[in-house]
């Protein structure tokens, strides 16, 4: 998969979950102004469905880097830290041979 497009397909999550935050605390401010439900159980409400979103967003998050991290494996990709090292071998060999 592209890295574009895993970015892509992150950011669309973090957006929803954000939408659905806006939503619940939209239904619920409604609810308690009908009477339907206390103002306090609707703070509740939204405090939970924050806290749940925030879980299955650092859930989401790790599932991506393992995915991300066997992707790389078996495709023998190199991260940014182990190419400036290589640089660094490189160059230190040149100026070596200078």
């Amino acid at each position: 998969m592209h890295m574009s497009m895993i970015r892509k397909a992150m950011y669309f999550g973090l957006g929803a979950m954000s939408l659905t935050r806006e939503m619940a605390e939209k239904a619920f401010s409604e609810m308690a102004e009908k009477g339907e439900i206390s103002s306090e159980e609707a703070k509740q409400f939204v405090d939970d469905a924050i806290k749940k979103g925030e879980e299955n967003r650092n859930e989401m998050r790790s599932m991506m880097r393992e995915e991300f991290d066997e992707w790389r494996k078996n495709f023998s990709m190199v991260t940014r830290s182990e190419f400036e090292a290589l640089e660094k071998r490189i160059s230190d060999l040149e100026q070596k041979l200078q």
